[in-house]
């Protein structure tokens, strides 16, 4: 696993804290003799500076191991017995980080669940051995970063046909599983077109191990009628793949997160768990299904990740002056500024401008002003003692307040997956909790 600062970067800015903190009493002298000087003037000098060490940062993430494992015992615990969990991985583990993830999930699942064969490479990078599932479009020089406890999820001949030259040529014999199109028209093969799947593979000398799909509309309703609809073609389907086999896949899988939590039928023997494994449910939608069925409090599921930076920069704007491009904020008041370093570039959506708050000391702080590309602007006169180099929670909890991802997206007009998923790669991440051993 690669080195983790993250315990030196929080030690870090709380000394940068203290020691800004220090200086404020000469801060205020210094500006005292100065019209309307109720805020200390900082903003010549109250800044990070070259203060950072080489081997510092101004903005991490943070994995909470324990969490991935509660998740985990609680997803097993709804699923019926002898249903095998998949954990999604894919997307850098929805944004949390494959390399953080992966070591702790694969111990308590049965099956990882990714893209493409490049996080198959990844994974064995690792040292990860577990069976993998790859769910995306694979094109032919990816397929060499596959392995024979790999399956692969097809719906093209073309596809079988290039895993059967891999196979001519020393390479392994994946098993494949067929998805088949039961009405969300996106990947998928039709009902009628499995037995000639099924013979392309038997020429191709590959096993056909078994039959998948996926729900179109089963986190964004109340009525699962349509995701019924789905599962009786599904069933259909399996029924011509016993004709076409002379026997019944091995595999059969149709549950995401949503319907591993809703619907028993779709349980079979995998059930593919991504959103929820990092502590949040699919939708309100499904969290009210839920609710409805079991009672409030029947499921805890617990948010694994922490988004956090510090504060770069402590200024004074003075009432009636704007902030940002577009000049979209005006301060009413005399207002303290904290600039943070981080923007859209590293995932914060630009849409959040004078919209979202971030949390500073246990304390709401609005974000005024457009999001720039590496930068965000916060009101913290309302946060008492601030100083810059305090840590500052853009997703997650300090003490009893929370940004959560869903907070973001609802501003955002898009889901928790998103907001999550676009968290930047380059973001230095680390696990917390109990190591993995």
């Amino acid at each position: 696993m690669p080195r983790n600062h993250s315990d030196e970067r929080v030690w870090f800015a709380l000394e940068l804290s203290l020691a800004w903190r220090s200086n404020r009493l000469a801060g205020t002298a210094e500006c005292a003799g100065r019209k309307g000087a109720g805020i200390p003037r900082r903003e010549f000098w109250a800044t990070l500076g070259s203060a950072l060490r080489e081997d510092q940062v101004t903005q991490w993430i943070e994995i909470e191991a324990d969490a991935l494992r509660h998740n985990i015992e609680v997803l097993r615990g709804v699923v019926s017995p002898g249903t095998q969990l998949a954990a999604v991985v894919k997307a850098n583990a929805y944004g949390h980080g494959l390399a953080e993830v992966a070591p702790v999930v694969a111990r308590e699942v049965e099956w990882l669940a990714v893209h493409s064969p490049k996080e198959v490479r990844e994974l064995r990078e690792l040292g990860i051995e577990s069976a993998v599932l790859v769910m995306g479009f694979a094109t032919p020089h990816e397929l060499g970063w596959l392995d024979d406890r790999c399956h692969v999820l097809v719906s093209t001949e073309e596809t079988i046909g290039w895993l059967g030259e891999l196979r001519r040529g020393g390479g392994p014999a994946v098993s494949v599983h067929l998805k088949v199109e039961t009405g969300t028209n996106r990947q998928g093969v039709r009902i009628e077109r499995i037995p000639c799947m099924c013979a392309a593979a038997r020429r191709e000398g590959l096993e056909v191990a078994g039959l998948a799909m996926h729900f179109a509309n089963i986190e964004d309703t109340l009525e699962p009628t349509f995701a019924r609809r789905q599962l009786a073609t599904f069933h259909d389907a399996l029924e011509t793949m016993k004709r076409a086999l002379g026997h019944r896949p091995r595999w059969i899988h149709a549950a995401c997160s949503a319907a591993a939590l809703l619907v028993r039928e779709a349980d079979f023997n995998i059930a593919r768990v991504g959103i929820s494994m990092y502590g949040h449910w699919p939708s309100r939608e499904t969290q009210l299904a839920w609710q409805l069925e079991h009672g409030k409090q029947a499921l805890d599921l617990e948010p694994s990740l922490t988004w956090r930076t510090v504060i770069g920069q402590l200024k004074t704007v003075p009432a009636g002056e704007t902030v940002g491009y577009g000049r979209t904020w005006r301060a009413l008041r005399e207002t303290r500024l904290a600039v943070l370093p981080v923007g859209y570039a590293d995932g914060y959506p630009r849409v959040l401008g004078n919209r979202s708050r971030v949390l500073i000391r246990g304390v709401p702080a609005p974000v005024v002003g457009r999001v720039c590309m590496n930068i965000i602007m916060v009101d913290v006169t309302d946060v008492p003692d601030v100083a810059v180099g305090d840590p500052v929670t853009l997703i997650g909890r300090e003490g009893e307040l929370a940004v959560t991802a869903e907070e973001l997206a609802s501003h955002c007009g898009t889901i928790n997956y998103e907001i999550l998923a676009r968290l930047s790669p380059a973001i230095p991440r680390r696990l917390k909790g109990t190591a993995v051993s």
